[in-house]
This record gives structure tokens, sequence and C-alpha cells, in this order.
């Protein structure tokens, strides 16, 4: 059978620094003959994960069903098709990493991931955990498979309001950049030219966020569709933001010079307009804005 349409291969994640490849063996070779298993055990904070490989697709399937919510050694372990071999670990130190800092306690890795798919395909993302409370440090990490990508999520998403918390974006080095301090709090803001610069004239997806109670689709294509024709709207109401994403190539057609007409937009990068146009509408209470 083709691997691709009935695979074999499956991802165990969540698992107890005590799991061994050997446990995981004698756990699932009860449902089925397993080929191999390889355990991935990184040097950080996050949790090890394993590659279970059946000789049979019947059988991964049947683990799959039975195997993922289940606990191992107190933890709640997640089951899923593999989306790499099971012989190595996915390789993406080719790719293109962007330190992503100052993340609310409550945002999860796939907050982050939701929060940068309209920049790219991302190959990776995490939010970095505390080893011995499991608890988040505050920071993570998005990789992209393209440079172009992750430079637009850099410009873009650096300042944007991500849960609570305004976030901070970089090129990923082997340290995390120091945080902020106190005087740097207020100085975020760029000038017009600065971010027409820096911005790709490709990106054409607007951040929205801090938005309290209320959010839709509906309201964003209704607030927003009078600046160009939406291609793509996306909504994540418990997280009051959203992301919204215009037909490229059309401001300089319908609106002339942006900077003479709508200094607060980039052309082609659409930087959210202040709070102040729509607070009414919003009642947005600023998630910590002064």
């Amino acid at each position: 059978m083709d691997d691709e349409t009935h695979p074999k291969t499956l991802y165990v994640g969540n698992l107890s620094r005590d799991v061994t490849e050997i446990l995981i063996l004698q756990l699932f070779t009860q449902i089925g003959p397993c080929k191999s298993c390889k355990m991935i055990t990184e040097h950080t904070s996050n949790d090890p994960y394993c590659f279970v490989e059946f000789f049979e697709h019947r059988d991964a399937a049947a683990a799959l069903a039975a195997m993922n919510g289940r606990k191992i050694l107190g933890k709640e372990v997640k089951v899923n098709w593999a989306t790499t071999p099971s012989s190595q670990k996915k390789d993406t130190s080719n790719h293109f990493h962007v330190f992503v800092g100052d993340l609310s306690p409550e945002i999860t890795t796939e907050d982050v991931k939701a929060a940068f798919a309209p920049f790219g395909k991302i190959s990776d993302a995490r939010v970095v955990k505390d080893m011995a409370t499991g608890k988040s440090k505050g920071y993570g990490f998005v990789s992209f498979y393209n440079k172009l990508d992750a430079e637009n999520a850099i410009i873009n998403m650096g300042g944007q309001w991500l849960g609570g918390r305004q976030i901070r974006t970089n090129w990923a080095t082997r340290k995390p950049p120091a945080p902020k301090s106190s005087q740097d709090n207020g100085s975020k803001q760029l000038r017009f030219d600065d971010v027409v610069t820096q911005s790709s004239p490709q990106n054409c997806t607007v951040y929205c966020g801090g938005i309290q109670s209320g959010l839709s689709e509906h309201l964003m294509r209704q607030t927003f569709s009078p600046f160009g024709q939406i291609m793509e709207i996306r909504v994540f109401p418990e997280k009051g933001y959203s992301f919204i994403r215009y037909q490229w190539g059309q401001w300089n057609q319908v609106y002339g010079s942006p900077q003479q007409q709508y200094g607060q937009y980039v052309a082609n990068g659409w930087q959210v307009p202040s709070y102040s146009m729509y607070g009414q509408t919003w009642n947005q209470q600023g998630f910590g804005v002064e």
C-alpha cells in the first residue's frame, strides 16, 4: 500500500520524561505488531515525543483510536498520524525561525500557529514551557518554509495584541532577546515611512485585536470592506482578534496615494486603524491598553 494514502506511522506526544521506547512498544504492540519506535528527547523544556511505526495500516489506525487521550505515567498522551518518517526527526534546520516574545500565560502553541498562519506555510510552532511547572515561559518560536513569509510575520506581528499582551517578534537566535525595559514599552510605534520601508509590497493581511465582545466575520467584513476587496477573514472570538486578507495590488488603483489620504494605513501592508475610530462599536477595553 501507499504510505501516503495508508500511513503506518503514528506521532505520540506529551510524554512524561520517564517514558521509554520499550514501554511505548509494550503498550502499542498489544494492539498490533510494531516495526519500530523512535523517541525524540530534546535538550529543552519541551516534552519528549516519539514515532511508532506499525507493519499494517489497520493496526496503526486502531492504535490511534485506542491510545489518543490515554494516560501513560500520569500524562494524557496525544496520538496522531505522523507527518514525517519515524526514522528521523523533522528537520527544520534550513527553515526560517521567528522568535515570539511577551506571550500571555494562556497563549498555547495552537494560538501562536493560528495567529501566524496567514503569513505563509508553517513548518513548526511551539510555546516553550517550564519543565518543572508545565507553564508557559512567555515566549515561543514559529518556523516558516519561506524567508519572505518569515520577514512579513516579523514586521507585521511585532507589537500586535495576542491575548492580553503586545507580542515581540524577531529572528530567532540561540537565546531569546532580553525582556523589554519599562522605558521601551511606549516606543514600539513605528512611523508611517518606517512601516512602508520595512513591509513587503505583497503583504495584504490585517491583524485586528483587542475586541472584547461581538467579534464576528460579519462585523469584520462590514468594517473593513470599504477599504478594498476582501479575500478571506479569520476570526477568533474567544481570543478577541481577527485577520483580514485583501486582494493584492488593489490599493494604488483605488485609493491613489495612501500617505496623503489614509496616513495610518500602509500600502498593501494594512496596519490596523487606531481603536478610537471604532471604540463605540466594539466597546474596546484594551486588554491593558492605556
